[in-house]
């Protein structure tokens, strides 16, 4: 090792390696070394550039916190997490699809009973969210746990505005559980478009690369249950500006679905709306565990 080039250096990383008893982890990093450095060697890429690139990084883990998560805005941005979540994530064709968790989740929402008004407060125009959770035999899902969250009008999840008095208020998120037949309601605000945080170092990229940080309108939802694979999901609101050009590439045309406006009056509920009011109705079809993949 003392006659290192750049024609030798990457066959010595990889040797230096070979104690390694983790059979996974040595694939892994001997595939990243052998394609960092052959990106290195492809784009001749200077000190300067490299400090640059090193500084990039910094920035994006000191930005990261427990309310914000630069690296996933990242990984987004630049198309990772989609491909690293449909490598992983094949279904039958009659299977709802998978798409990007994003960076806003959060554990522990309150459980609210079917029919509750899950905005707790977000700013939004009302809007009646119902549907089905069904396995790929047809028959319902009962008892399946559904995580929910959106932004509010704003743009903003409640992650991003803590309370005053420091404490995390859940708005716009809550867990549901579906009935008997596999139905859930509930009440919350309609979906809109927000651009994703852009004051950081992943905002001066797409920038830089004269690239929107907006997201269409949509709804995130993660549903659990027995005997079926975990699906994250959005259901995205059709007619939206930014369906084609989602900033972090999470839209399919299964997702889409119409928002559909009411004028005041009688609401789902059973209550008088004063002002009008949205309705959205999607059914979840479910893959089950270790069924056998298909793609379409």
């Amino acid at each position: 090792m003392r006659s290192i080039n750049e024609d030798t250096i990457t066959q010595a990383v990889i040797a230096a390696m070979a104690a390694c008893d983790n059979p996974r982890l040595l694939t892994l990093m001997t595939s990243l070394v052998q394609h960092l450095h052959s990106f290195a060697r492809e784009v001749a890429l200077s000190e300067v550039e490299w400090e640059q690139a090193i500084g990039f990084l910094t920035e994006v883990g000191h930005i990261t916190d427990d309310k914000r998560q630069e690296f996933i805005l990242l990984s987004d941005t630049l198309g990772l997490s989609t491909l690293v979540t449909a490598q992983n994530n094949a279904k039958p064709c009659a299977c709802t699809e998978s798409t990007v968790f994003g960076p806003f989740f959060v554990e522990g929402a309150p459980e609210l009973a079917l029919g509750a008004d899950i905005a707790n407060g977000a700013c939004g125009e009302p809007c009646f969210v119902s549907g089905q959770v069904r396995g790929l035999d047809g028959q319902p899902v009962a008892n399946a746990l559904i995580d929910v969250w959106q932004s509010d009008e704003e743009g903003h999840y409640d992650v991003q505005s803590p309370a005053p008095d420091g404490e995390h208020e859940h708005r716009a998120r809550a867990r549901l559980r579906t009935d008997d037949e596999g139905y859930f309601h509930f009440r919350s605000i309609l979906a809109v478009p927000y651009p994703i945080p852009h004051d950081g170092p992943v905002g001066r990229m797409l920038e830089a690369l004269g690239r929107h940080p907006w997201r269409p309108a949509h709804l995130h939802f993660m549903i659990v249950a027995p005997g079926y694979e975990r699906l994250i999901t959005h259901v995205f609101r059709n007619g939206c500006a930014y369906l084609d050009s989602d900033a972090v590439f999470g839209v399919r045309s299964t997702l889409v679905a119409d928002w559909v406006r009411h004028d005041p009056g009688l609401a789902p509920d059973g209550t008088r709306s004063p002002v009008p009011f949205y309705t959205l109705r999607y059914d979840f079809v479910l893959n089950t565990a270790g069924a056998v993949e298909m793609h379409a």
